[in-house]
């Protein structure tokens, strides 16, 4: 498939997919959340894509939304009015998603449905989306001379793109509502010291260093038991008791130590290393309840 505003390229089971509207600073578009939703959903069911990074071109992650359309810049519809009632009964509805879902939140849902391993390779400016979209994702690395921005309450709306579920469990609600009250631009060394980020990079190493990181969380790994740890951790680390993840736990070692935990143990005692051939695409235990 050929993408408007994306690049997407698999090189040796790692999938990169750079935001391609440089001449924008790759602001974001309704056009650009159809693509990624799609470009995600393509990954996932994709067994050659063990692992994903999220760059951009040229100097800029993500501008933000692009606010130069005409209409609605968010491409919502104003001529309806809905309920959180109406919202929830119709949410799969085409006029629902298209007219009044955010675009920010289908794209976070999109990599948080996700079971590869996804990587933020910020290399320039992200605001808005930009910093949002990331959120979902599992690591962000970013250039030492990048600036993120949760800048919503400057020209009058709210954060989306789920970040206000994200933002908190990752720096703490004290940190991300002051992020959020002064939309001020966050430097490298701030993200990182507050735990958004996990390193700081050179800007000509990021993608060589996002690459090697990609690298070692698929090298060697099940497929099978990566997708699982994701979406518990993800699911798990929210939940109310630690009871739902003793389930959830319960049933994933149950059936991979019957599948690939066989391989595992044998290459262990064999001083090799696996092979490893249960698929995500289709050997994912039901372990949800």
């Amino acid at each position: 498939m050929n993408y408007e505003t994306l690049n997407y390229q698999i090189n040796d089971r790692i999938l990169t997919i750079t935001l391609n509207r440089p001449d924008k600073l790759n602001a974001f578009t309704v056009t650009m959340a159809n693509e990624l939703v799609e470009a995600f959903e393509r990954a996932n069911a994709d067994d050659e894509v063990g692992a994903i990074i999220v760059t951009g071109a040229g100097r800029a992650f993500c501008a933000g939304m692009d606010l130069s359309v005409e209409g609605n810049v968010f491409g919502l519809d104003e001529s309806m009015a809905p309920t959180p009632a109406e919202l929830d009964e119709r949410f799969e509805d085409p006029d629902m998603i298209s007219g009044v879902r955010d675009t920010g939140g289908r794209v976070s849902l999109a990599i948080y449905a996700c079971n590869k391993p996804v990587i933020g390779a910020i290399n320039g400016v992200a605001v808005g989306i930009g910093a949002t979209m990331t959120l979902a994702m599992d690591v962000r690395l970013m250039a030492d001379t990048g600036r993120m921005g949760f800048v919503f309450g400057k020209i009058g709306i709210v954060p989306e793109a789920c970040s206000t579920w994200f933002l908190p469990r990752l720096v703490g609600l004290s940190q991300a509502l002051d992020w959020v009250y002064t939309g001020e631009l966050i430097d490298s060394e701030s993200a990182q010291q507050a735990g958004l980020i996990k390193a700081a990079v050179p800007a000509e190493e990021l993608l060589a260093t996002a690459e090697k990181l990609a690298r070692s969380y698929i090298a060697n790994r099940s497929p099978v038991s990566v997708a699982l740890t994701r979406q518990m951790m993800l699911r798990n680390s929210a939940a109310a008791h630690p009871l739902v993840a003793h389930k959830a736990e319960s049933l994933a070692v149950f059936y991979t130590s019957q599948g690939d935990g066989k391989e595992g143990v044998k290459a262990f005692l064999e001083k090799r290393d696996p092979q490893f051939t249960a698929r995500a695409s289709t050997d994912l235990p039901d372990i949800f309840s």
